[in-house]
């Protein structure tokens, strides 16, 4: 069944909780539409990064779904942008953040790779959450 976008920010709001993210950062997302990035576990806002939003809204867009969360990492294959996001589909949420024991998490996400585009997809990624914030840590 296709959602709408306010069902897919209700189910963002409720995955942001269960990752233990902090309040004002969840509060921003639901008053102001704003998304944070969170580099190691301290997070800003990604209209900040000009490039980044451009991307994000560009992924919105193209797919139907609400990103509520990025990560940034810089790997031997690239700098990465993990994109935590509500796909446009209610039968795709069952498995969007599960909980795996102290404070680890499997995260379905859209991965931009910036340097290899070609490189980039979808697909669950291992987050951290500590002190409010979010790591990706596989």
């Amino acid at each position: 069944m296709k959602t709408t976008q306010e069902q897919r920010k209700q189910k963002a709001v409720e995955l942001m909780q269960k990752l233990d993210i902090y309040k004002p950062y969840i509060d921003g997302f639901v008053d102001e539409n704003k998304v944070c990035l969170y580099e190691g576990y301290g997070g800003f806002w990604t209209e900040q990064e000009t490039e980044l939003q451009e991307k994000i809204d560009q992924i919105e867009k193209i797919h139907n779904c609400t990103v509520y969360a990025v990560t940034h990492e810089f790997t031997e294959f690239g700098e990465l942008y993990s994109m935590l996001l509500v796909p446009l589909y209610k039968e795709d949420w069952r498995y969007l953040v599960t909980n795996e024991g102290k404070n680890k998490f499997f995260a379905f996400a859209y991965v931009w790779n910036k340097e290899a585009d070609f490189c980039s997809e979808f697909g669950s990624i291992v987050v951290h959450s500590f002190g409010g914030g979010i790591r990706r840590i596989g």
